[in-house]
């Protein structure tokens, strides 16, 4: 398979990833671009993104989900509550959903599952309720199996996405403190049973002191974990 006809994933540092399809399909994860210490800046996004997903309200998953969906012209998915507050703050296409649920986004079909953390959004008025926290399983025509676990500790129900969705690829958050850490994340990976594991949400802020290579000391061997750092792509 040629490199253009694969799905690449490209880490924008944190939870940040653009995901572009063969198809032409681009896709924007939990964009926190201004205020991120660790968003690659010589990095250009495509001018074409058709479509943001957002995993849940805080800051550092949202705070640029308007800016950049107004620039692109992007149509921004997320639970119902979260839909309807960035529909509010001035996003003109939204797609509210809620778990189990499947939307079709071009070539990639974005299931939205379960996610076990806090959720609330924050702004100049206060804190808003917006939602659950929730993970994205993007299923790519003739493509792989893409999971978004947004931020999240383990839990046994993972082990419903693998039966469920098959997923090729798992995203998964590292750091702790806020999210789990590779302990936590090795049996996430158990559950998931992924063939390749792209680690997320560590080294941004001190407190996220987990790492790629502590993860990959404690998964099976089988099990690719990539040591990668923000800006650079991995092709499935």
């Amino acid at each position: 398979m040629s490199q253009s006809n694969k799905t690449r994933i490209t880490w924008l540092g944190h939870a940040t990833v653009l995901v572009q399809t063969a198809g032409g399909t681009n896709i924007l994860i939990d964009p926190f671009i201004a205020q991120n210490p660790k968003y690659p800046k010589a990095f250009h996004l495509p001018s074409k993104i058709q479509y943001i997903l957002l995993t849940h309200g805080h800051g550092d998953h949202i705070s640029d989900a308007v800016p950049e969906a107004r620039k692109h012209g992007s149509t921004v998915v997320a639970i119902y509550e979260l839909a309807a507050y960035v529909g509010g703050k001035g996003v003109a296409n939204t797609i509210g959903m809620n778990l189990g649920g499947t939307v079709e986004l071009g070539d990639v079909a974005a299931t939205m599952v379960e996610a076990k953390h806090s959720a609330a959004a924050q702004d100049e008025n206060g804190t808003h309720e917006v939602g659950i926290a929730t993970g994205f399983v993007l299923t790519v025509a003739d493509g792989p199996v893409l999971y978004h676990a947004g931020d999240t500790t383990v839990f046994g129900d993972m082990q419903l996405i693998r039966e469920l969705y098959q997923p090729k690829v798992a995203m998964l958050p590292i750091g702790g403190h806020y999210t789990m850490g590779p302990k936590e994340a090795a049996l996430a990976v158990k559950f998931l049973a992924p063939q390749v594991v792209l680690p997320l949400h560590f080294g941004t802020f001190p407190p996220l002191t987990g790492t790629p290579q502590q993860l990959a000391a404690l998964v099976d061997s089988s099990v690719q974990v990539v040591d990668w750092t923000p800006g650079e792509e991995y092709s499935a």
